[in-house]
């Protein structure tokens, strides 16, 4: 563990933003962004490698969020930034003698479970849960761009000694944590609003554990490969935190009420 200089992709991004500020205290955070924010950072395109290897140059680990982040993308989109992009940064964390990737990953790897099963998986009484070792059934063209990544990623790990721990990240929403909590205990009689709420509620990963969990797999420095999922300890939630929680330590603070 300790201290470490860390690159972080995406960074102008939701999850991007919340991670680097709240890294910012542990390691010496790095930025890569697809076009300038309010902070240094090197711009590039993650689909030209060329333009992203000096980026990766020095750093002892990477947080690979770049991506487009759309479910409904279409290939067009999801091709060069979620298919090409993702191998670029592999590859340039290989070349750049990185030592760990912490790869976003996406629960849309496994999403056709959650499609066929609702709503009723959403009700505080359903037993299903789904753990990193159930066969992928992406639910878009984005959720099999991210299997793609974890695919290349066990590649760069297995032939390339590369550490990597990919994470099933849940909803995390463009809200304070306190805001969400707020909006889904409050009362509601509309059924589409209540709908809603349940599955936000089953799903719902807080800007707080999301920071925390990133975190923690970069201290996992003994984790050589591994597949686990990014969701707060909600009272419903039909993914499992087993995994995180053995090989990462990972303890969510928040979670969502029934």
């Amino acid at each position: 563990m300790g201290r470490k200089r860390v690159l972080i992709t995406g960074a102008g991004g939701l999850i991007g933003t919340i991670v680097r500020r709240r890294l910012a205290d542990r390691h010496e955070v790095r930025l890569l962004t697809h076009e300038p924010i309010d902070e240094p950072s090197h711009v590039a395109d993650i689909a030209d490698l060329d333009a992203i290897v000096p980026a990766f140059v020095g750093v002892d680990a990477v947080v690979h969020l770049a991506a487009v982040p759309d479910v409904e993308a279409a290939w067009e989109d999801v091709l060069p930034a979620n298919i090409v992009g993702v191998r670029n940064v592999f590859e340039a964390a290989h070349r750049g003698g990185v030592g760990q990737v912490v790869f976003a990953s996406s629960n849309h790897v496994i999403g056709m479970y959650e499609r066929e099963a609702a709503p009723e998986i959403y009700d505080a009484d359903d037993r299903r849960e789904y753990d990193e070792r159930v066969e992928p059934r992406p639910d878009s063209l984005y959720g099999v761009s991210k299997g793609f990544g974890e695919l290349i990623g066990r590649y760069y790990a297995d032939r390339f000694g590369l550490h990597v721990i990919c994470l099933r990240i849940g909803s995390v929403v463009d809200r304070p944590d306190a805001d969400v909590m707020h909006d889904l205990a409050r009362p509601t009689d509309d059924p589409a609003e209540l709908e809603h709420r349940r599955r936000t509620g089953a799903i719902w990963l807080s800007h707080r554990d999301c920071a925390e969990l990133v975190a923690r797999a970069l201290d996992a420095d003994e984790v050589r490969w591994a597949v686990v999922y990014g969701v707060s300890d909600n009272a419903r939630r039909f993914w499992d935190l087993s995994a995180a929680r053995e090989l990462l330590g990972y303890r969510p603070q928040d979670g969502a009420p029934v």
